[in-house]
């Protein structure tokens, strides 16, 4: 029988250093690939491994679940091979060069620079053997160890009942092939043997299965193989799948099984904080809990192939997965680059096969981010040629960069698609993205269309009560996120949407927000330690349990003018009370409570949304000024991956000296000022027109210290404005005031 030794020990050492004991699996970049600066060393590292000693008779393999980049593999120092490519499971047969003891396997792993993908990508490219590696003896005749890393055995399961089962024995001469179909209790339900070929075909019958069926019933079956010599068992692998029927709409999107299921999720990165890619089960487990608390039905495993065991968990929780291959930014043109594309799809749809999660191939991502070209297009249809050879029963899809043109070719090489689409963040504001939906749409009817991503930076450490575009403030992610949510709810032709990303995550060579080495855009922090308010938006919408959250607790001190508190539900209304004592109850509309202008007491107060018998509580400062620790300081707005270095240059933080005026000055005090008020009158003029001005005005008659306009900064009402102050407006006001010596 088959035996498999997970090996947790190893000595590892970069060129030139000493050996130094290490535990698998393991990366060489959990500090240095999360720190900035794009500076993570990237080059080869050496793990030696001490084996088991082989037993008699038996034949020895090494099972490597995952090393990035490229990974050279010796036994005793005898070269066992290569592999290319950081995602998929690979193994090689050791027996050949094994010792009766003291056997050292050695492997080589690079994550240099190379033809290899994904090489220009948002996100680190953690080196080393960062997932399982396991030892594996095996009898002669056994299922095959070295077709593409998968278990040999792959099951075809129509929702008829009809089921054929694929199996590949290798050394099984004169030996039997054997097939339980098993149901989520153990029971056999079908069961079938025939004389062991190279490829031996079985096709069985399952009288009326219980379904896969998404979330609301995620039931799997196992298919046990087994070579048999007379009645000797020589080796057996099982594997889960699932019966299921889908198809997607291009007017009402997914369907599974008969039922029109719209699939809204989340697209997920497998690094975290200090670990990077090496990661345990007990931290998959706790991801795919996250997801499952949010509420969504659907998940991304972008952008490369994830560990099996995150796969296995999807289907046994229910999740629609898009699985994808590292295609990914920018085409690397010639040979080795595009046999890499072919090999790691390959290994993609074998390893993955199985699995009743699954349904949709992802053959590349944002790869038009470089030049389109006819052998960029050529690449992208044999790669999905490969994965509708392999696997015909699912179906191919691929993330387009925004600016891919509604009419491109790579709009028609796959089954469906999607669009990365940022408006309201990198560009434009939230409420372009329905008119571009529905231009898509109208143009193209007939073709189904998603969204792959979309998101907005989130730090919880910066607030505003008048929160915009790319002041990184969990305020404006949080108003960014539900009006995604608003915009997809009334599109129904949309087959899935994805939020970028579920988790933050390292991407060494970002520097924004006031944070270094990371993407922001997670609902859930690096650490998983904190949901960010834009996770309860998405529960209200997709959970049925009931909730309440009070957005914004992290806003603590609250200035007259911030005083405005935001409460997200799935109930049908909320009552808030301050301090013990009712505000008011509010309809929730389009799941939200907004109490104006909530009355707090001066100090601490005490602040609970309540719904039936759920409830939220905060605690929240009455404070006289705004507290400008939760401001993002001026130049920390952005430096990413994808930035042209002298535009990162050009940026300077505003300056506000000490002793002059400037744009986080009152507006009642700069209009007391006639040298300011000059300033402010010439730019709302140009570029506000009257609107500002009025509403100043209509707020002064209020009382004689200037009623909210008294406790507001400039900066602030300049977000309320809008469009209308841009950066570069922002930046020649404060200079001209700035200019102005206070008295």
């Amino acid at each position: 029988m088959r035996t498999a030794t997970l090996l947790t020990s190893a000595r590892f050492a970069k060129a030139g250093e000493a050996f130094a004991p290490i535990a698998l699996p393991h990366t060489w970049n959990a500090k240095d690939g999360q720190d900035g600066g794009n500076d993570y060393w990237r080059g080869v590292g050496t793990y030696e491994i001490d084996l088991p000693d082989p037993t008699d008779g038996k034949r020895q393999f090494i099972e490597i679940k995952g090393a990035n980049h490229v990974a050279a593999v010796y036994c005793n120092g005898r070269l066992m091979g290569e592999h290319k490519g950081g995602f998929s499971t690979f193994r090689f047969d050791l027996t050949p060069a094994m010792k009766k003891t003291g056997n050292v396997l050695r492997v080589d792993v690079s994550n240099a620079v190379s033809d290899i993908y994904p090489q220009t990508a948002d996100f680190t490219f953690f080196g080393g053997l960062y997932r399982e590696v396991s030892f594996i003896e095996t009898a002669p005749a056994h299922f095959d160890l070295l077709k593409s890393g998968t278990e040999a055995v792959f099951v075809t399961p129509i929702v008829s009942g009809t089921t054929r089962v694929d199996l590949f024995p290798v050394d099984a001469a004169g030996c039997t092939v054997a097939v339980d179909l098993k149901d989520a209790e153990g029971n056999v339900v079908a069961s079938g043997s025939a004389a062991a070929e190279a490829h031996t075909v079985l096709t069985l019958a399952v009288k009326n299965p219980h379904l896969w069926n998404g979330m609301a019933d995620p039931y799997c079956y196992t298919a046990e193989a087994s070579i048999l010599r007379g009645d000797e068992v020589l080796d057996t692998v099982a594997v889960d799948y699932g019966y299921r029927s889908f198809h997607v709409d291009p007017n009402t999107g997914f369907w599974l099984n008969g039922k029109n299921v719209p699939l809204h999720g989340v697209a997920r990165h497998q690094d975290r904080l200090d670990k990077g890619w090496a990661i345990s089960r007990a931290d998959h487990e706790e991801d795919i809990a996250l997801i499952k608390e949010v509420g969504a039905n659907t998940v991304r495993l972008a952008h490369y192939q994830h560990d099996q065991y995150f796969y296995d968990l999807c289907d046994h929780t229910g999740f629609v997965v898009w699985a994808e291959i590292p295609f990914i930014s920018r085409f690397i043109p010639g040979k080795e680059a595009h046999d890499n594309t072919i090999s790691q799809m390959t290994e993609l749809v074998a390893q993955n096969y199985n699995h009743p999660s699954i349904f949709f191939w992802g053959i590349s991502n944002e790869i038009l981010i470089g030049k389109d070209r006819e052998d960029l297009r050529q690449n992208l249809r044999e790669v999905n040629a490969v994965a509708k050879t392999l696997d015909p029963s699912r179906m191919t899809t691929m993330a387009q960069v925004t600016m891919t043109p509604m009419e491109s070719e790579h709009n028609v090489i796959t089954d469906v698609e999607s669009y990365n689409h940022y408006f309201g963040w990198y560009f434009g504001e939230a409420a372009d993205n329905g008119p571009w939906l529905d231009k898509f749409h109208a143009i193209y009817p007939d073709r189904c269309l998603g969204v792959s991503e979309y998101g907005s930076e989130c730090i919880l450490k910066w607030h505003s009560a008048y929160p915009e575009n790319h002041d990184y403030t969990e305020e404006y992610a949080t108003e960014y996120h539900h009006d995604m949510l608003k915009t997809f709810s009334t599109r129904p032709y949309l087959w899935a949407t994805h939020v970028w990303n579920m988790f933050d995550f390292a991407a060494d060579g970002r520097d924004e927000g006031g944070i270094q080495g990371r993407n922001n855009k997670g609902l859930v922090t690096y650490d998983r330690k904190v949901k960010k308010d834009p996770f309860y938006v998405y529960q209200a919408y997709w959970t049925t349990e009931p909730m309440v959250h009070i957005s914004g607790s992290r806003f603590v001190d609250r200035a007259p003018g911030e005083r405005t508190i935001t409460v997200y539900t799935n109930c049908p209304a909320v009552t808030l009370t301050v301090n013990g004592a009712e505000v008011a109850t509010l309809d929730a509309v389009d799941h939200c409570a907004v109490f104006k202008d909530v009355a707090l007491a001066d100090g601490a107060n005490t602040v609970t949304a309540r719904c039936g018998d759920v409830s939220d509580t905060a605690a929240f400062n009455g404070v006289a000024e705004h507290n400008y620790a939760y401001d993002l300081p001026e130049g920390n707005d952005a430096a990413n991956w994808f930035d042209d270095p002298k535009a990162r240059e050009a940026r300077k933080p505003l300056n506000y000296p000490e002793g002059f005026y400037s744009i986080k000055d009152k507006v009642v005090d700069l209009m007391a000022n006639s040298e300011t008020a000059a300033v402010i009158k010439d730019v709302i003029d140009t570029f506000a027109h009257s609107s500002m001005m009025s509403m100043m005005n209509s707020d002064k008659d209020d009382n004689s210290d200037g009623g909210i306009m008294g406790t507001m900064r400039l900066a602030d009402m300049m977000k309320m404005a809008g469009r209308s102050f841009s950066a570069d407006v922002k930046r020649q006001v404060n200079e001209a005031l700035t200019k102005i010596k206070k008295g």
